[in-house]
């Protein structure tokens, strides 16, 4: 699992979004490597859902700032647990097997604003 932040600036989360823009990096090589023994791998590149982190009790950024993040994206909400984890589970089923080593971005359309 990758994150939108490192597509993009963020403040405050260099390391974050390093890891995770290296994550998406690596994606096609070990994918390869992985499919050379019968595994398929691909990495989801989720924009802003909210797992608890974007809550006013557990955010140290203002509500301002996340109230006008929020308002930017498309849909006008955070996504859901659920939103990326209906791709997850489609990958992993026949249906999804021809997709091999993709970084899948899955953020409700905010990548596009």
């Amino acid at each position: 699992m990758t994150s939108g932040q490192g597509d993009g600036p963020m403040r405050g989360e260099v390391a974050y979004a390093t890891s995770k823009a290296a994550l998406a990096g690596v994606t096609p090589t070990v994918a390869a490597e992985l499919l050379e023994v019968g595994i398929v791998l691909n990495t989801i590149n989720p924009g802003p859902v909210n797992t608890g982190y974007l809550d006013p009790e557990t955010t140290d950024r203002s509500l301002v700032e996340l109230e006008a993040w929020r308002r930017a994206t498309p849909f006008g909400r955070w996504g859901r647990p659920t939103d990326p984890a209906r791709l997850i589970g489609w990958l992993a089923t026949d249906h999804g097997v021809w997709v091999a080593g993709q970084v899948i971005t899955t953020d409700g359309g905010l990548s596009l604003t």
